[in-house]
């Protein structure tokens, strides 16, 4: 059995003492990739979030339903950023909390990125068509890597379902652009003790998977994405659609025609600040989240 770690750390915020559950997952690295002291958080102003880099220990944040608004149902959430950094309340934190309003208990997953002093990635400038094949190695050892702890993500909460109070078989994984590839990683690589019940790519960066192929028992799927999306990802999102969709299994998509990329939490003055009530909306229809007031 997989060893998990699980620590309390608790906050004085006026009188009233808050407490973060964080489990570190197990974890081991036989790439060349070296870390170099500790991840580190700074603040983007062009993000407009807090960003998490240098991540060589992989952890679970988590999110508790109110006990009242309990579903069972649960979320895994990947941030997203590049394999380089997460964007981690945008697309962390902030979108748990969300959840936890519907009774869905949240995870937020730390999953190991690439080392601090490593350059930028393929899909971040029109320069990086000219980055180098030991760069391409790095992406594809880290994205191994995550999508190992994405597993072990999966291993951890299903193995603990009765004390964390969800169901074992509603239990999903979302992430966000190179979350999204992790999210279809873990989907890619899954045994039945491991296997998300659905997922929720947004803006999923499927080319650095290469070529997949959908499983024989693939879970349900929807996906959120943007039409003006700047690295050209919603036509990503409708190839893995179409790829669902055509060996018969569930699918779901929405497409905005605006909303650019890394949307996340954000509130733009546009449709897609509403993507998670659309996925609330197809949770409740595909009976993955069961409410008293549904018949």
């Amino acid at each position: 059995m997989k060893n998990f770690i699980l620590f309390l750390l608790a906050f004085p915020i006026s009188q009233m003492i808050f407490s973060q559950e964080i489990v570190i997952l197990p974890h081991e690295n036989k790439t060349e990739l070296i870390w170099q002291g500790g991840e580190k958080s700074t603040y983007s102003e062009q993000w407009q979030t807090e960003l998490i880099s240098n991540v060589s220990t992989p952890t679970l944040q988590i999110f508790r339903a109110a006990p009242s608004l309990n579903t069972g149902t649960s979320v895994i959430i990947a941030p997203g950023g590049g394999l380089r950094v997460l964007s981690i309340n945008s697309e962390g934190v902030d979108v748990a909390k969300w959840l936890n309003t519907k009774g869905i208990t949240a995870f937020v997953l730390k999953y190991r990125l690439l080392p601090e002093n490593d350059t930028v990635l393929q899909n971040e400038t029109k320069d990086d068509q000219n980055a180098s094949s030991a760069m391409t190695k790095k992406v594809a050892n880290v994205l191994e890597l995550a999508t190992s702890d994405g597993l072990n993500a999966m291993d951890y909460v299903r193995s603990n379902a009765k004390v964390l109070g969800i169901d074992p078989d509603r239990i999903g994984f979302m992430g966000f652009s190179a979350g999204g590839a992790v999210t279809m990683g873990v989907t890619f690589n899954y045994t039945k003790a491991n296997r998300p019940d659905f997922i929720v790519p947004v803006y999923p960066w499927m080319t650095v998977l290469g070529t997949y192929n959908v499983p024989q028992d693939a879970p349900p799927m929807l996906i959120i994405c943007a039409s003006d999306d700047q690295y050209d990802l919603a036509h990503e999102s409708i190839d893995l659609y179409s790829a669902w969709s055509k060996s018969g299994k569930s699918a779901a998509i929405h497409m905005y025609s605006k909303g650019g990329h890394g949307f996340g939490m954000k509130t733009q003055g546009l449709p897609s600040d509403n993507w998670i009530s659309r996925f609330y909306e197809w949770s409740l229809a595909e009976k993955i989240v069961v409410t008293s007031q549904q018949p």
